[in-house]
C-alpha cells in the first residue's frame, strides 16, 4: 500500500502534522511505503523557496491584512481551488502518475482542494484524508470530495457539522504529534520549578537584557530556553545568566517539555498539542494571527493554560503568577490529561484501513 502525504512549508506547523502522521502511519501499517511531499517544492521548484518567504514577510509585517482575509472566507458557503493554485493542477495529476498512491492525507488546505478538484474532474475514488491542523473550521479545509476529516477537538467538529460536513466523516484525533510526546509523564513538583520557553527562532523574545535576568532571578526558578535556529539570539544569552539554560536547534523537545512544570511558546496548533499531550501547561504569547487567537481561545476554555503579554515587564508577572501555583498547574495538567482521554488518537489509522481495505497492525 502507498499512501502520500501532501502538504507545504508555510510556517511549520503543516510540515510537522505530516511527519508526525507518516511516524503514525509506518507504524500501523509496517509494509506500507508513506511519503511525505512538500507539493509546493515540487510543483515549484525554482519558486517554492519565495513564496515561502513572501507568506512569512506577510505574516509578520502584514498580518492585520492576512487576518481580514483569514476572517472574511471563515464562511465561504462553498469553497473552491483558489485561482493562484489552478495552475498547480497539472503537477498533482504528473505527482499522482508517478506515486499511484492508494490514499492521499493533506495537511494543508490547498493541498486537499486540489485532490478534491482532480477527483471531480476525473471521477476519480482516490480517499482523500484531510487533517486541519489548527483549531480552526475555516471554510479553506472544506472540500466536496474529502472521505475523512482529522480535527484537534470536538468543538471544531461541531462547527464543521453545522457546515455540512457529515459527522460520520469527522474524527476527533486531535492535531498529530510524534509518538515521543504522546508517551505517560509522571510529573512531581518540587521546590525548584522549571521553566521551558520556545520561540527564539521566531523572533518573539524580548530584547532587554533586563528581562533575562530578572528571568534568572526568579526565586528556585531554572528555565531553559531553546533558540532554534537563530544563532544570533543563542550567541547573546548562552552562559550569561546563571539560572537559564540557552539551547539552540534541537530534536529533543518532547524531554524538555517532560521535564518542565510550564512552558511559555506561542500557540500554534502542533506546540499547544505537544503540550497537551505532555500534559505540560502552557503560558502562549500573545496571539496575533488569527489561528492562533483561535488556538489561544481553547486553551483557556479548557483552562490548561493562560496568555502572556508580550511587555517584557508583563510577561515576566504572567510568569510569576503560574510558575509558584503548585494547585494552579496540577489542575491544568489534569485538565490535559482529561482532554486527551477525549481524543481518538488512532483516528488516522481507522481512516485509512476502512478507505484502502488494509488491516491495522495490532
Amino acid at each position: 500500500m502507498n499512501i502520500l502525504i501532501l502538504t507545504g512549508k508555510f510556517g511549520m506547523g503543516h510540515w510537522s502534522a505530516s511527519l508526525a502522521l507518516r511516524e503514525q502511519l509506518v507504524t500501523a501499517f509496517p509494509g506500507a511505503r508513506v511519503e511525505v511531499e512538500d507539493f509546493f517544492a515540487y510543483a515549484m521548484p525554482g519558486a517554492s523557496d519565495a513564496v515561502y518567504k513572501a507568506f512569512s514577510l506577510l505574516v509578520t509585517y502584514g498580518g492585520g491584512l492576512y487576518n481580514t482575509v483569514y476572517r472574511c472566507t471563515a464562511d465561504i458557503p462553498s469553497p473552491q481551488v483558489p485561482v493562484y493554485a489552478l495552475p498547480l493542477a497539472d503537477k498533482l495529476v504528473e505527482l499522482l502518475g508517478q506515486r499511484r498512491p492508494d490514499a492521499v492525507v493533506a495537511t494543508h488546505p490547498v493541498c486537499a482542494q486540489l485532490i478534491s478538484h482532480y477527483k471531480e474532474k476525473t471521477l476519480s475514488a482516490l480517499p482523500l484524508v484531510t487533517c486541519v491542523t489548527d483549531l480552526t473550521a475555516h471554510s479553506e479545509w472544506l472540500t466536496s470530495r474529502c472521505d475523512c476529516y482529522l480535527v484537534g477537538s470536538h468543538a471544531v467538529r461541531r462547527e464543521l457539522v453545522d457546515k455540512g460536513v457529515d459527522g460520520e466523516k469527522i474524527l476527533v484525533t486531535g492535531i498529530p504529534v510524534r509518538a515521543a510526546f504522546r508517551q505517560p509523564v509522571l510529573r512531581g513538583m518540587g521546590r525548584r520549578r522549571h521553566l521551558l520557553i520556545m520561540g527564539g527562532g521566531l523572533g518573539l523574545m524580548p530584547r532587554r537584557e533586563g528581562f533575562y535576568q530578572a528571568l534568572s532571578d526568579l526565586p528556585e526558578v531554572e528555565t531553559t530556553l531553546i533558540t532554534g535556529r537563530n544563532q544570533k539570539l543563542y550567541d547573546r544569552l548562552a552562559g550569561r545568566y546563571e539560572h537559564i539554560h540557552v539551547v539552540g536547534f534541537t530534536d529533543r523537545v518532547s524531554e524538555y517539555m517532560a521535564a518542565s512544570d510550564l512552558i511559555l511558546s506561542k500557540p500554534g496548533g502542533i506546540t499547544l498539542f505537544e503540550c497537551i499531550f505532555s500534559q505540560l501547561p502552557m503560558l502562549a504569547w500573545e496571539p496575533f494571527l488569527q489561528q492562533e487567537r483561535l488556538n489561544a481561545r481553547y486553551l483557556l476554555q479548557a483552562d490548561i493554560g493562560r496568555i502572556a503579554c508580550k511587555e517584557p515587564s508583563a510577561c515576566l508577572e504572567a510568569i510569576r503568577s503560574l510558575i509558584y501555583s503548585y494547585d494552579t498547574l496540577s489542575r491544568m495538567s489534569a485538565n490535559m490529561g482529561r482532554l486527551k482521554e477525549q481524543l481518538e488518537v488512532e483516528g488516522i489509522d481507522r481512516a485509512v484501513a476502512m478507505l484502502t481495505g488494509a488491516e491495522v497492525c495490532a
